[in-house]
């Protein structure tokens, strides 16, 4: 009985690091979502650069594209954009922009200094779409393939290496 009483704490010990040591090689980019292979919610959002305008997810419907989530106030954003660019002379699929919970004028002129990669940029000013996709942060980007089924969502600032290796071939593989 006293050696139980010894080896029940290192027991419970040994299993807490074993969790701590799997947690520690997880790569923190890789957040699972439970909307993957789902329907993509529905939205109806006014347009950036025209208000009285808006856009629908169904508007969207025949072909792959490319969900950005994105703001005026977010230094990450700044730090992805030249791959968001990039992605967009690729012309490998539509690139939408959802701009949350920023200021209209803001974004507008953050776009205007920095380039627009957006086919179009729809304005989130409340972040219900945001958060009806799951968003909990920006910047985060949604693969969303042709029927409107999310394929794919990268959490934080895009890269080349996760543009190259990740969304080109899904997108050329949604694509083809």
């Amino acid at each position: 009985m006293k050696s139980l009483r010894y080896l029940l704490p290192l027991a419970v010990f040994v299993v807490l690091v074993g969790f701590l040591a799997v947690g520690l090689k997880l790569d923190p980019r890789l957040v699972p979502s439970p909307l993957i292979g789902k329907p993509a919610p529905a939205f109806v959002l006014p347009r950036l650069d025209d208000a009285a305008r808006t856009m629908r997810r169904d508007d969207l419907l025949g072909k792959a594209w490319v969900l950005n989530v994105w703001a005026s106030w977010c230094g990450p954003c700044r730090e992805e954009h030249p791959q968001v660019l990039a992605l967009a002379r690729g012309q490998y699929a539509p690139i939408v922009g959802l701009n949350y919970k920023d200021v209209r004028d803001d974004a507008r002129n953050w776009l205007r200094q920095l380039g627009d990669p957006y086919t179009v940029s729809l304005s989130d000013t409340s972040g219900r779409t945001g958060i009806d996709y799951g968003v909990y942060g920006v910047p985060e980007t949604f693969v969303i393939d042709k029927t409107g089924v999310i394929r794919f969502k990268h959490v934080g600032p895009l890269t080349a290496t996760v543009v190259q290796t990740r969304i080109v071939p899904l997108l050329k593989e949604l694509n083809g």
